[in-house]
């Protein structure tokens, strides 16, 4: 019998992953429609289409393949293709995050390289600080400050439970240095809670995009439900023993303040127990501290403000107080700015 002869019919060649050429074009999707996300929860984005427009609707979106790893977080203003009417079963695609015009940033601690992007596109940060039931952190108020001022945020200091305990000292503390102060109080039954101070917080926050920062348990999620009746926002109490609150909102979510005169919206987040600054240059975290930064300028040039910084004038400015009550304040200051710097620097723990 003769042998059989092969040819390069009798050759089958089986398509790899990387036989097809790829291109590094990618579709311009000019039919993209843009919203506003509001929610963020498990890898589906809840989206405002057309938001504030005629044809305003809420739909759920996944992200794009193209994004990669880019954060799609509350604030951001997306595009989106596919079935974005917002009918039940439907799925559209965000393709696009526009142009960020603010980012307020957080890392776990303050040596931690990996930025967490809490919101986008905020105008102003609403800190959040119980006066008593859990007692009220400065040092935590402080770092909330430094991030909004490296965000170019404006910066709300919102004080609730004033009637537990007195305000003045706080307000004292951060009224001179720029940063606005309201009050709040509670009063009646749980389930029927009135919030005074309502007003000055609604007129603060009008026409604006606020995120709310705070503890657990300080009534962050109580304002909300207070400004935003529908929102239905879960609310806890303090531990008796650890004075720290319980986390009830499991993740942040924008919501349309009514009864404004301007379009507003607030950006609720899960209460934090720590902020850490990694991510905000060293040699900017003074300009947080818009009162110690003033006397700063003076300093001797290549002053590092530091605790055994030499001719440091800061140290002169808490020494010259004209008051023990003025010296105390300015010192807790000084105190908390460099703890920050040195936390920031990695030269002690936070």
């Amino acid at each position: 019998m003769a042998q059989r002869r092969y040819d390069e019919r009798d050759v089958r060649v089986r398509p790899t992953k990387g036989s097809r050429p790829r291109t590094k074009q990618r579709p311009e999707h000019a039919d993209a429609v843009s919203a506003l996300v509001t929610g963020v929860d498990r890898g589906r984005y809840t989206v405002l289409v057309d938001a504030g427009g005629p044809d305003e609707h809420r739909t759920v979106a996944m992200k794009a393949r193209e994004l990669g790893r880019n954060r799609v977080v509350p604030g951001d203003r997306v595009d989106l293709v596919g079935d974005s009417s917002g009918e039940e079963g439907t799925l559209a695609r965000i393709v696009r995050i526009t142009e960020r015009r603010t980012v307020l940033r957080r890392t776990a601690d303050d040596t931690d390289p990996v930025e967490r992007i809490i919101v986008a596109n905020a105008d102003q940060l609403v800190i959040v600080t119980a006066l008593a039931d859990p007692e009220p952190r400065t040092r935590m108020i402080d770092r909330c400050v430094a991030a909004a001022y490296d965000a170019r945020m404006d910066v709300l200091l919102a004080l609730t439970k004033s009637d537990l305990a007195d305000p003045a000292e706080l307000v004292a503390m951060y009224s001179p240095i720029g940063v606005k102060v309201v009050v709040t109080q509670t009063s009646g039954a749980r389930d029927e809670r009135v919030i005074h101070g309502l007003d000055d917080l609604r007129a603060a926050l009008d026409g604006r995009m606020s995120v709310l920062v705070g503890h657990s348990g300080v009534g962050k999620s109580t304002l909300v439900n207070a400004l935003v009746p529908d929102a239905l926002r879960a609310t806890g109490i303090v531990n008796d023993v650890t004075g720290r609150g319980r986390h009830t909102s499991t993740s942040a979510v924008a919501l349309r303040v009514p009864s404004t005169d301007e379009p507003t919206w607030v950006i609720d987040t899960p209460g934090v127990r720590s902020f850490g600054l990694a991510h905000v240059d060293p040699q900017h975290l003074l300009g947080a501290f818009a009162d110690l930064a003033a006397v700063a300028q003076e300093c001797p040039r290549g002053c590092t403000h530091a605790d055994d910084a030499p001719d440091c004038l800061l140290d002169e400015w808490v020494a010259g107080a004209p008051d023990e009550e003025t010296s105390a304040a300015r010192g807790a200051r000084l105190e908390s700015f460099r703890r920050l710097l040195a936390s920031r620097l990695g030269d002690v723990d936070r």
